[in-house]
Order: structure tokens, then C-alpha cells, then sequence
């Protein structure tokens, strides 16, 4: 595999921003959500003007992880005022979103994403990384437990109509 590079997102690329988040989370979800509470929820989560806003809130920041020179994924980070109100520690970076193209995953790039996320984290000498995972998706609660998250909580997700629950993790930084 070329080597991944990680590079920050900009406002000219959110169209491939776009895609790239409605692929991912259709694909990550699809099999658990109803077809038109997909439709809603990508139509208004990933929309051009939501993730304009998303891109240009002091304290968020969006990275493509590219292999030779294509885009395989993104990561979400948010810092500060950005933060979403139901992470629980202070001090924390939240890690929003990790995700990667179907054709792209087994290859750890994921890893690579998390790694850049804690080298953020302790390069803005944040205490914690917090996150939130739905509660049924086994492999993405490995991959957190593997690095040492744990449960804090849960709250609600809602995806179109249906409010789905996601458990609220956090990681010391080291």
C-alpha cells in the first residue's frame, strides 16, 4: 500500500467531504436502519451546508486520510468550545467520526486516523479523549477498547425517526 498521508479538510473540498461521509455511514449503517431514516438523517447530517458549518465551528477539524492520492477516509476532531455537550470530561478531545471507505478498510488506516487524533490530543495537552460508539457496533467497540477506552454513559443518537443509542467512551491521553 502507498503510504497514507493525513491532510486537513478545506471548505473547496467539502463536495468530496459529502460523499464521502453519506458512503461511509450508509455503509456502516444501512443494515440496521430503515431506508427513509437513512434518507432524512444523510440528507440533513451530511449535507453541504451542515458540514460547511461543521468545518468552519471554532475548535472542529476534518482530516482525508489518502492513499496514493485518493481519499479512503476521514476523521471528525473536536476541541474546546466545539465539544459536544454530552462529553463528560474536561480537558478533552473529542474524537467525532472515524471513517473509511469499504474498499479501504482492513488495512489500518482506522489505526492511523486514531493515532493522529492522540497526537493531536497531546500536542493541544488535552487530559482525555472522549467519544461516542452505537452500542452494537462490535468492532468499533473493540477497536476503542483496545486502546483503552472505556464506558462513561450513553445517550441518544437519532437517526431519522429511530433514537438509537450510543455509549459514551473515554481514553486518558499518554
Amino acid at each position: 500500500m502507498t503510504n497514507p498521508q493525513i491532510i486537513p479538510v478545506t471548505v473547496a473540498q467539502i463536495p468530496q467531504l459529502v460523499q464521502l461521509a453519506r458512503t461511509t455511514f450508509a455503509d456502516t449503517f444501512n443494515a440496521n436502519t430503515a431506508p427513509d431514516d437513512m434518507a432524512a438523517f444523510l440528507d440533513t447530517a451530511y449535507s453541504p451546508a451542515a458540514l460547511t458549518a461543521e468545518l468552519n465551528t471554532p475548535g472542529t477539524t476534518f482530516w482525508f486520510i489518502t492513499v496514493g492520492g485518493t481519499v479512503a477516509g476521514y476523521l471528525k476532531l473536536n476541541v474546546d468550545a466545539a465539544v459536544t455537550a454530552d462529553v463528560k470530561a474536561t480537558n478533552a478531545l473529542e474524537l467525532e467520526r472515524i471513517y473509511i471507505l469499504p474498499a479501504y478498510k482492513h488495512q489500518g488506516l482506522g489505526s492511523r486516523l486514531y493515532d493522529h487524533a492522540l497526537h493531536m490530543a497531546q500536542r493541544l495537552h488535552k487530559d482525555t479523549i472522549a467519544l461516542g460508539v452505537w452500542e452494537h457496533n462490535e468492532p468499533a467497540k473493540a477497536f476503542y477498547a483496545k486502546r483503552g477506552f472505556h464506558k462513561v454513559g450513553a445517550h441518544a443518537f437519532v437517526v431519522g425517526s429511530d433514537p438509537q443509542r450510543d455509549w459514551l467512551m473515554e481514553a486518558s491521553v499518554e
